[in-house]
Protein backbone atom coordinates (compact mmCIF):
# COMPACT_ATOMS: atom_id res chain seq x y z
CA UNK A 1 0.00 0.00 0.00
CA UNK A 2 1.23 3.44 -0.91
CA UNK A 3 1.76 5.82 2.01
CA UNK A 4 0.49 9.32 1.26
CA UNK A 5 0.92 11.29 4.48
CA UNK A 6 -1.62 13.86 5.55
CA UNK A 7 -0.42 17.41 6.12
CA UNK A 8 -0.24 16.91 9.87
CA UNK A 9 1.78 13.71 9.36
CA UNK A 10 4.22 15.65 7.17
CA UNK A 11 4.74 17.99 10.14
CA UNK A 12 5.48 15.03 12.40
CA UNK A 13 7.93 13.49 9.94
CA UNK A 14 9.72 16.83 9.50
CA UNK A 15 9.96 17.09 13.29
CA UNK A 16 11.52 13.62 13.51
CA UNK A 17 14.12 14.53 10.89
CA UNK A 18 15.37 17.63 12.70
CA UNK A 19 19.06 17.40 13.71
CA UNK A 20 18.45 16.87 17.43
CA UNK A 21 19.07 13.78 19.57
CA UNK A 22 15.58 13.25 20.91
CA UNK A 23 11.98 13.71 19.86
CA UNK A 24 8.70 13.45 21.74
CA UNK A 25 5.68 12.71 19.56
CA UNK A 26 2.56 13.25 21.66
CA UNK A 27 -0.23 12.41 19.22
CA UNK A 28 -3.76 11.26 19.93
CA UNK A 29 -4.62 7.69 19.10
CA UNK A 30 -5.35 7.15 15.42
CA UNK A 31 -3.12 9.88 14.00
CA UNK A 32 -0.52 7.45 12.65
CA UNK A 33 2.44 7.73 15.01
CA UNK A 34 3.80 4.36 13.85
CA UNK A 35 3.73 5.10 10.11
CA UNK A 36 5.32 8.52 10.70
CA UNK A 37 8.15 6.99 12.72
CA UNK A 38 8.80 4.33 10.07
CA UNK A 39 8.83 6.92 7.28
CA UNK A 40 11.38 9.01 9.17
CA UNK A 41 13.39 5.84 9.80
CA UNK A 42 13.58 5.11 6.06
CA UNK A 43 14.96 8.60 5.43
CA UNK A 44 17.51 8.34 8.23
CA UNK A 45 18.72 4.90 7.13
CA UNK A 46 18.83 5.07 3.34
CA UNK A 47 19.08 8.72 2.38
CA UNK A 48 20.87 10.45 5.24
CA UNK A 49 22.89 7.38 6.26
CA UNK A 50 22.65 8.41 9.92
CA UNK A 51 21.12 5.23 11.33
CA UNK A 52 22.15 1.59 10.97
CA UNK A 53 20.41 -0.42 13.73
CA UNK A 54 17.13 0.49 15.42
CA UNK A 55 15.53 -0.88 18.57
CA UNK A 56 11.76 -0.59 18.96
CA UNK A 57 10.39 -1.00 22.50
CA UNK A 58 6.63 -1.42 22.80
CA UNK A 59 3.87 -3.06 24.86
CA UNK A 60 3.96 -6.78 24.13
CA UNK A 61 0.87 -7.00 21.93
CA UNK A 62 1.95 -3.93 20.00
CA UNK A 63 5.44 -5.36 19.56
CA UNK A 64 4.09 -8.69 18.30
CA UNK A 65 1.25 -7.44 16.11
CA UNK A 66 1.26 -3.74 15.29
CA UNK A 67 4.87 -3.00 14.34
CA UNK A 68 5.34 -6.01 12.03
CA UNK A 69 1.94 -5.28 10.45
CA UNK A 70 2.88 -1.64 9.85
CA UNK A 71 6.29 -2.50 8.40
CA UNK A 72 4.76 -5.00 5.97
CA UNK A 73 1.75 -2.81 5.17
CA UNK A 74 3.45 0.10 3.38
CA UNK A 75 5.27 -0.10 0.05
CA UNK A 76 8.17 2.07 1.22
CA UNK A 77 8.81 0.11 4.46
CA UNK A 78 8.09 -3.53 3.64
CA UNK A 79 11.72 -4.23 2.67
CA UNK A 80 12.95 -3.26 6.14
CA UNK A 81 14.31 -6.37 7.80
CA UNK A 82 13.30 -6.91 11.40
CA UNK A 83 13.92 -9.42 14.18
CA UNK A 84 11.54 -10.10 17.08
CA UNK A 85 13.47 -10.09 20.37
CA UNK A 86 10.66 -11.77 22.28
CA UNK A 87 10.19 -15.10 24.04
CA UNK A 88 12.62 -17.11 26.15
CA UNK A 89 16.16 -15.90 26.84
CA UNK A 90 17.42 -18.36 24.22
CA UNK A 91 14.96 -17.08 21.63
CA UNK A 92 15.86 -13.47 22.41
CA UNK A 93 19.58 -14.17 22.01
CA UNK A 94 18.95 -15.91 18.70
CA UNK A 95 16.93 -12.91 17.53
CA UNK A 96 19.75 -10.53 18.47
CA UNK A 97 22.24 -12.63 16.51
CA UNK A 98 20.27 -12.16 13.28
CA UNK A 99 21.22 -9.42 10.86
CA UNK A 100 18.39 -6.89 10.63
CA UNK A 101 17.73 -3.17 10.41
CA UNK A 102 15.15 -3.24 13.19
CA UNK A 103 14.95 -5.22 16.41
CA UNK A 104 11.57 -5.26 18.17
CA UNK A 105 11.08 -6.13 21.84
CA UNK A 106 8.51 -5.64 24.58
CA UNK A 107 9.16 -3.28 27.48
CA UNK A 108 9.38 -6.12 30.03
CA UNK A 109 12.63 -7.20 28.33
CA UNK A 110 14.36 -3.82 28.59
CA UNK A 111 16.37 -4.59 31.72
CA UNK A 112 17.46 -7.96 30.35
CA UNK A 113 18.45 -6.41 27.02
CA UNK A 114 20.53 -3.69 28.67
CA UNK A 115 22.34 -6.23 30.86
CA UNK A 116 22.91 -8.45 27.84
CA UNK A 117 24.32 -5.72 25.59
CA UNK A 118 25.38 -2.87 27.85
CA UNK A 119 29.07 -3.18 27.04
CA UNK A 120 28.37 -3.37 23.30
CA UNK A 121 25.15 -1.41 22.82
CA UNK A 122 24.76 -1.10 19.07
CA UNK A 123 21.39 0.55 18.55
CA UNK A 124 21.76 3.94 16.87
CA UNK A 125 18.04 4.75 17.18
CA UNK A 126 15.60 3.92 19.98
CA UNK A 127 11.89 4.12 19.23
CA UNK A 128 9.91 3.88 22.46
CA UNK A 129 6.27 3.19 21.68
CA UNK A 130 4.07 4.34 24.57
CA UNK A 131 6.78 6.43 26.15
CA UNK A 132 4.45 7.02 29.10
CA UNK A 133 5.16 3.47 30.29
CA UNK A 134 8.54 4.91 31.38
CA UNK A 135 6.93 7.65 33.47
CA UNK A 136 8.04 6.09 36.78
CA UNK A 137 11.59 7.28 37.46
CA UNK A 138 12.10 4.51 40.05
CA UNK A 139 11.17 1.64 37.71
CA UNK A 140 13.77 -0.89 36.65
CA UNK A 141 12.98 -0.37 32.97
CA UNK A 142 13.68 3.37 33.20
CA UNK A 143 16.88 2.92 35.21
CA UNK A 144 18.16 0.36 32.72
CA UNK A 145 17.41 2.44 29.64
CA UNK A 146 18.86 5.52 31.29
CA UNK A 147 22.25 3.79 31.52
CA UNK A 148 22.49 3.19 27.78
CA UNK A 149 20.74 6.32 26.56
CA UNK A 150 24.04 8.15 25.86
CA UNK A 151 25.11 5.29 23.56
CA UNK A 152 22.25 5.85 21.08
CA UNK A 153 22.36 8.70 18.57
CA UNK A 154 18.66 9.42 18.64
CA UNK A 155 15.51 8.58 20.63
CA UNK A 156 11.92 8.86 19.42
CA UNK A 157 9.27 8.65 22.13
CA UNK A 158 5.69 8.02 21.01
CA UNK A 159 2.61 8.39 23.19
CA UNK A 160 -0.87 9.86 23.20
CA UNK A 161 -0.88 10.42 26.97
CA UNK A 162 2.45 11.84 28.21
CA UNK A 163 1.08 13.05 31.54
CA UNK A 164 -2.04 11.02 32.34
CA UNK A 165 -1.72 11.52 36.08
CA UNK A 166 0.04 14.88 36.25
CA UNK A 167 3.20 16.69 35.20
CA UNK A 168 5.36 14.81 37.69
CA UNK A 169 5.15 11.98 35.15
CA UNK A 170 7.02 14.00 32.53
CA UNK A 171 10.52 14.08 33.96
CA UNK A 172 11.66 10.53 33.26
CA UNK A 173 10.13 10.55 29.77
CA UNK A 174 11.90 13.78 28.85
CA UNK A 175 15.14 12.49 30.35
CA UNK A 176 15.15 9.63 27.84
CA UNK A 177 14.61 12.19 25.08
CA UNK A 178 17.23 14.81 26.04
CA UNK A 179 19.17 13.37 29.01
CA UNK A 180 17.98 16.09 31.35
CA UNK A 181 18.83 19.15 29.27
CA UNK A 182 15.42 20.76 29.68
CA UNK A 183 13.87 19.50 32.91
CA UNK A 184 17.04 18.80 34.84
CA UNK A 185 19.32 15.85 35.54
CA UNK A 186 17.42 14.59 38.59
CA UNK A 187 13.78 14.01 39.47
CA UNK A 188 14.29 15.70 42.83
CA UNK A 189 15.61 18.85 41.19
CA UNK A 190 12.68 18.91 38.76
CA UNK A 191 10.21 18.52 41.60
CA UNK A 192 11.83 21.27 43.71
CA UNK A 193 11.87 23.67 40.77
CA UNK A 194 8.32 23.31 39.51
CA UNK A 195 6.21 21.80 42.31
CA UNK A 196 5.19 22.60 45.86
CA UNK A 197 3.98 20.48 48.75
CA UNK A 198 0.31 20.94 49.55
CA UNK A 199 -0.14 18.14 52.11
CA UNK A 200 1.95 15.76 54.23
CA UNK A 201 0.40 12.50 55.39
CA UNK A 202 1.01 10.96 58.82
CA UNK A 203 3.44 8.45 57.34
CA UNK A 204 5.53 11.28 55.86
CA UNK A 205 4.25 10.95 52.30
CA UNK A 206 4.29 14.35 50.57
CA UNK A 207 1.65 15.31 48.05
CA UNK A 208 2.70 17.79 45.35
CA UNK A 209 1.04 20.24 43.01
CA UNK A 210 2.40 22.51 40.27
CA UNK A 211 3.62 25.92 41.35
CA UNK A 212 1.74 28.88 39.82
CA UNK A 213 2.91 29.34 36.24
CA UNK A 214 4.99 26.14 36.24
CA UNK A 215 2.93 24.35 33.61
CA UNK A 216 3.53 27.09 31.03
CA UNK A 217 7.25 27.11 31.84
CA UNK A 218 7.52 23.35 31.35
CA UNK A 219 5.52 23.43 28.12
CA UNK A 220 7.81 26.14 26.75
CA UNK A 221 10.98 24.29 27.79
CA UNK A 222 10.06 21.07 26.01
CA UNK A 223 8.36 22.68 23.01
CA UNK A 224 11.37 22.40 20.73
CA UNK A 225 11.75 18.63 21.13
CA UNK A 226 8.10 17.62 21.51
CA UNK A 227 5.24 17.87 19.06
CA UNK A 228 1.64 17.47 20.21
CA UNK A 229 -1.57 17.05 18.21
CA UNK A 230 -5.20 16.32 18.96
CA UNK A 231 -7.18 14.04 16.66
CA UNK A 232 -10.20 16.33 16.43
CA UNK A 233 -8.00 19.11 15.01
CA UNK A 234 -6.85 17.05 12.04
CA UNK A 235 -9.21 14.22 11.18
CA UNK A 236 -12.94 13.64 11.18
CA UNK A 237 -13.64 11.48 14.20
CA UNK A 238 -16.92 9.72 14.94
CA UNK A 239 -19.14 11.37 17.51
CA UNK A 240 -18.66 9.90 20.97
CA UNK A 241 -21.71 9.17 23.10
CA UNK A 242 -21.10 8.42 26.79
CA UNK A 243 -23.83 6.53 28.60
CA UNK A 244 -23.69 6.22 32.38
CA UNK A 245 -26.07 3.40 33.17
CA UNK A 246 -27.21 3.29 36.82
CA UNK A 247 -27.26 -0.09 38.55
CA UNK A 248 -29.35 -0.34 41.71
CA UNK A 249 -28.14 -2.82 44.28
CA UNK A 250 -30.91 -4.94 45.73
CA UNK A 251 -31.48 -4.61 49.53
CA UNK A 252 -29.39 -7.67 50.35
CA UNK A 253 -26.51 -6.54 48.13
CA UNK A 254 -26.70 -3.01 49.58
CA UNK A 255 -26.47 -4.37 53.11
CA UNK A 256 -23.53 -6.63 52.22
CA UNK A 257 -21.73 -3.79 50.45
CA UNK A 258 -22.08 -1.44 53.42
CA UNK A 259 -21.06 -4.10 55.94
CA UNK A 260 -17.98 -5.16 53.99
CA UNK A 261 -17.01 -1.54 53.36
CA UNK A 262 -17.17 -0.74 57.09
CA UNK A 263 -15.16 -3.86 57.94
CA UNK A 264 -12.47 -2.81 55.46
CA UNK A 265 -12.34 0.68 56.95
CA UNK A 266 -11.74 -0.77 60.42
CA UNK A 267 -9.04 -3.11 59.06
CA UNK A 268 -7.25 -0.22 57.37
CA UNK A 269 -7.52 1.97 60.48
CA UNK A 270 -6.18 -0.80 62.69
CA UNK A 271 -3.25 -1.44 60.36
CA UNK A 272 -2.39 2.25 60.17
CA UNK A 273 -2.67 2.66 63.93
CA UNK A 274 -0.38 -0.32 64.51
CA UNK A 275 2.20 1.15 62.12
CA UNK A 276 1.99 4.53 63.90
CA UNK A 277 2.48 2.93 67.34
CA UNK A 278 5.47 0.93 66.15
CA UNK A 279 7.02 4.02 64.56
CA UNK A 280 6.50 6.01 67.75
CA UNK A 281 8.05 3.25 69.87
CA UNK A 282 11.18 3.24 67.71
CA UNK A 283 11.49 6.99 68.21
CA UNK A 284 10.93 6.73 71.96
CA UNK A 285 7.56 8.48 71.85
CA UNK A 286 4.29 7.50 73.48
CA UNK A 287 0.90 7.79 71.85
CA UNK A 288 -2.29 8.47 73.84
CA UNK A 289 -4.31 5.50 75.04
CA UNK A 290 -6.92 4.59 72.43
CA UNK A 291 -5.07 6.51 69.72
CA UNK A 292 -6.36 5.93 66.16
CA UNK A 293 -4.88 7.28 62.97
CA UNK A 294 -7.53 9.41 61.19
CA UNK A 295 -8.65 8.24 57.78
CA UNK A 296 -7.66 11.69 56.50
CA UNK A 297 -4.08 10.47 56.81
CA UNK A 298 -4.61 7.26 54.88
CA UNK A 299 -1.56 6.27 52.81
CA UNK A 300 -1.56 5.82 49.07
CA UNK A 301 -0.87 2.09 49.42
CA UNK A 302 -3.79 1.60 51.78
CA UNK A 303 -6.00 3.75 49.57
CA UNK A 304 -5.19 1.59 46.56
CA UNK A 305 -6.06 -1.61 48.43
CA UNK A 306 -9.28 -0.22 49.82
CA UNK A 307 -10.45 1.33 46.56
CA UNK A 308 -9.82 -1.97 44.77
CA UNK A 309 -11.97 -3.82 47.28
CA UNK A 310 -14.76 -1.25 47.04
CA UNK A 311 -14.78 -1.41 43.23
CA UNK A 312 -14.92 -5.20 43.32
CA UNK A 313 -17.83 -5.11 45.75
CA UNK A 314 -19.70 -2.66 43.53
CA UNK A 315 -19.28 -5.10 40.65
CA UNK A 316 -20.55 -8.08 42.61
CA UNK A 317 -17.65 -10.12 43.98
CA UNK A 318 -14.42 -9.71 45.91
CA UNK A 319 -11.27 -11.68 46.61
CA UNK A 320 -10.76 -12.71 50.24
CA UNK A 321 -7.42 -13.12 52.03
CA UNK A 322 -6.99 -16.58 50.49
CA UNK A 323 -7.61 -15.22 46.96
CA UNK A 324 -10.96 -16.99 46.88
CA UNK A 325 -13.89 -15.24 45.21
CA UNK A 326 -16.66 -14.14 47.56
CA UNK A 327 -19.89 -13.60 45.64
CA UNK A 328 -21.97 -10.58 46.71
CA UNK A 329 -24.52 -9.83 43.98
CA UNK A 330 -25.29 -10.10 40.25
CA UNK A 331 -26.84 -6.67 39.76
CA UNK A 332 -24.25 -5.52 37.22
CA UNK A 333 -24.36 -8.85 35.42
CA UNK A 334 -28.13 -8.54 35.11
CA UNK A 335 -27.78 -5.07 33.61
CA UNK A 336 -25.03 -6.20 31.21
CA UNK A 337 -27.23 -9.05 30.04
CA UNK A 338 -30.04 -6.57 29.36
CA UNK A 339 -27.66 -4.46 27.24
CA UNK A 340 -26.52 -7.52 25.25
CA UNK A 341 -30.14 -8.45 24.57
CA UNK A 342 -30.90 -4.91 23.43
CA UNK A 343 -27.95 -5.05 21.03
CA UNK A 344 -29.74 -7.87 19.14
CA UNK A 345 -26.52 -9.50 18.04
CA UNK A 346 -24.69 -6.26 17.25
CA UNK A 347 -21.04 -6.64 18.41
CA UNK A 348 -19.93 -5.08 21.67
CA UNK A 349 -16.68 -4.89 23.62
CA UNK A 350 -16.83 -5.28 27.40
CA UNK A 351 -13.93 -3.90 29.45
CA UNK A 352 -13.40 -5.83 32.66
CA UNK A 353 -10.79 -5.28 35.36
CA UNK A 354 -10.67 -8.32 37.67
CA UNK A 355 -10.32 -11.97 36.68
CA UNK A 356 -13.43 -12.97 38.60
CA UNK A 357 -15.40 -10.45 36.53
CA UNK A 358 -14.21 -12.12 33.34
CA UNK A 359 -15.18 -15.55 34.64
CA UNK A 360 -18.62 -14.41 35.77
CA UNK A 361 -19.33 -12.62 32.47
CA UNK A 362 -18.26 -15.64 30.41
CA UNK A 363 -20.54 -17.87 32.47
CA UNK A 364 -23.52 -15.54 32.00
CA UNK A 365 -23.20 -14.08 28.47
CA UNK A 366 -23.63 -16.59 25.66
CA UNK A 367 -21.07 -16.28 22.88
CA UNK A 368 -18.71 -14.00 24.84
CA UNK A 369 -15.00 -14.47 24.13
CA UNK A 370 -11.88 -13.08 25.79
CA UNK A 371 -9.39 -11.26 23.56
CA UNK A 372 -6.10 -13.16 23.75
CA UNK A 373 -4.61 -13.68 20.29
CA UNK A 374 -4.29 -12.12 16.86
CA UNK A 375 -6.98 -14.53 15.67
CA UNK A 376 -9.41 -13.03 18.18
CA UNK A 377 -8.67 -9.62 16.69
CA UNK A 378 -9.30 -10.90 13.16
CA UNK A 379 -12.53 -12.64 14.17
CA UNK A 380 -13.80 -9.52 15.91
CA UNK A 381 -13.11 -7.28 12.92
CA UNK A 382 -14.91 -9.82 10.69
CA UNK A 383 -18.01 -9.68 12.93
CA UNK A 384 -17.68 -13.21 14.29
CA UNK A 385 -17.68 -12.29 18.01
CA UNK A 386 -20.87 -10.79 19.49
CA UNK A 387 -19.31 -9.89 22.86
CA UNK A 388 -15.53 -9.60 23.29
CA UNK A 389 -13.99 -9.13 26.73
CA UNK A 390 -10.87 -6.97 27.01
CA UNK A 391 -8.67 -6.25 30.01
CA UNK A 392 -7.44 -2.67 29.42
CA UNK A 393 -4.02 -3.23 31.01
CA UNK A 394 -3.20 -6.04 28.59
CA UNK A 395 -4.94 -4.85 25.44
CA UNK A 396 -4.91 -1.09 25.61
CA UNK A 397 -2.29 -0.10 23.03
CA UNK A 398 -2.03 -0.47 19.30
CA UNK A 399 -5.09 -2.66 18.85
CA UNK A 400 -7.28 -1.71 15.86
CA UNK A 401 -10.81 -2.95 16.56
CA UNK A 402 -12.82 -0.22 14.86
CA UNK A 403 -13.92 -2.45 11.99
CA UNK A 404 -15.77 -4.90 14.25
CA UNK A 405 -18.13 -2.60 16.14
CA UNK A 406 -18.80 0.82 17.60
CA UNK A 407 -20.04 0.00 21.12
CA UNK A 408 -18.10 -0.67 24.32
CA UNK A 409 -19.24 -1.18 27.90
CA UNK A 410 -17.15 -0.68 31.03
CA UNK A 411 -18.13 -3.33 33.57
CA UNK A 412 -15.70 -1.78 36.06
CA UNK A 413 -14.00 1.56 35.41
CA UNK A 414 -10.34 2.23 36.10
CA UNK A 415 -8.51 5.03 37.90
CA UNK A 416 -5.80 5.00 35.24
CA UNK A 417 -6.65 7.76 32.76
CA UNK A 418 -4.15 6.48 30.21
CA UNK A 419 -5.65 2.98 30.20
CA UNK A 420 -9.16 4.40 30.08
CA UNK A 421 -8.39 6.56 27.05
CA UNK A 422 -6.38 3.88 25.28
CA UNK A 423 -9.09 1.26 25.77
CA UNK A 424 -11.80 3.51 24.33
CA UNK A 425 -9.54 4.33 21.40
CA UNK A 426 -9.70 0.73 20.20
CA UNK A 427 -12.97 1.66 18.48
CA UNK A 428 -12.95 5.47 18.76
CA UNK A 429 -10.38 6.06 16.06
CA UNK A 430 -9.79 6.90 12.43
CA UNK A 431 -11.26 4.22 10.18
CA UNK A 432 -14.36 3.65 12.33
CA UNK A 433 -17.08 3.11 9.69
CA UNK A 434 -19.92 4.31 11.92
CA UNK A 435 -20.67 7.98 12.57
CA UNK A 436 -20.99 7.44 16.32
CA UNK A 437 -19.20 5.44 19.00
CA UNK A 438 -21.09 4.51 22.15
CA UNK A 439 -19.21 4.10 25.44
CA UNK A 440 -21.37 2.62 28.20
CA UNK A 441 -20.39 2.71 31.88
CA UNK A 442 -22.13 0.50 34.44
CA UNK A 443 -22.35 2.59 37.62
CA UNK A 444 -23.57 0.97 40.82
CA UNK A 445 -25.46 3.70 42.68
CA UNK A 446 -24.06 4.94 46.00
CA UNK A 447 -20.82 2.99 45.59
CA UNK A 448 -17.22 3.67 44.75
CA UNK A 449 -18.14 3.64 41.04
CA UNK A 450 -19.43 7.19 41.41
CA UNK A 451 -16.04 8.43 42.68
CA UNK A 452 -14.20 7.01 39.70
CA UNK A 453 -16.86 8.35 37.34
CA UNK A 454 -16.41 11.84 38.77
CA UNK A 455 -12.64 11.69 38.46
CA UNK A 456 -12.88 10.45 34.87
CA UNK A 457 -15.29 13.23 33.98
CA UNK A 458 -12.93 15.88 35.33
CA UNK A 459 -9.77 14.10 34.08
CA UNK A 460 -8.16 14.42 37.51
CA UNK A 461 -7.14 10.81 37.90
CA UNK A 462 -4.13 9.86 39.94
CA UNK A 463 -3.00 9.28 43.48
CA UNK A 464 -4.16 12.62 44.85
CA UNK A 465 -7.68 12.34 43.46
CA UNK A 466 -7.92 8.73 44.60
CA UNK A 467 -7.06 9.78 48.15
CA UNK A 468 -9.50 12.67 48.12
CA UNK A 469 -12.33 10.59 46.74
CA UNK A 470 -11.66 7.81 49.22
CA UNK A 471 -11.89 10.14 52.20
CA UNK A 472 -15.16 11.56 50.90
CA UNK A 473 -16.61 8.09 50.41
CA UNK A 474 -15.49 6.80 53.81
CA UNK A 475 -17.11 9.73 55.54
CA UNK A 476 -20.40 8.03 54.73
CA UNK A 477 -19.30 4.67 56.08
CA UNK A 478 -19.84 5.38 59.73
CA UNK A 479 -16.13 5.43 60.51
CA UNK A 480 -15.32 6.91 63.88
CA UNK A 481 -12.09 8.41 62.61
CA UNK A 482 -11.67 12.13 62.10
CA UNK A 483 -11.86 13.12 58.43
Amino acid sequence: MDFSPHDYQELVIDHLLRPIRGHGVFLDMGLGKTSCALTALIELVYNRLEIDKTLIIAPKRVAIDTWPEEIEKWDHTRDLSYSMVIGSAKQRREALSKQARIYITNRENVRWLVEELEQSWWFDLLIIDELSSFKNHTSERFKALRRVRPLSKKVIGLTGTPAPNGYLNLWSQLYLIDQGERLGKTFGGYRRTYFQIYHILANGTRLYELQPGAKDKIDKLIGDVCISMKAEDHIKMPERIDNYIPVTLNPKARRQYNELRDELVVEIEDAMTTDAIEAAAKEGRELPLGYRVPISEISADNATVLSGKLLQMASGAVYDEDKQVVHIHDCKLDKLEEIVEEMQGKPMIVFYWYIHEKDRILARIKGARVYETSQDKADWNEGKIPVMLLQPASAGHGLNLQEGGNTATWFTMTWDLELYQQANARILRQGQPEDTVVINHLIAKDTWDLRVKGAIAHKTLGQDSLLGALRADLQKSGSTSTI
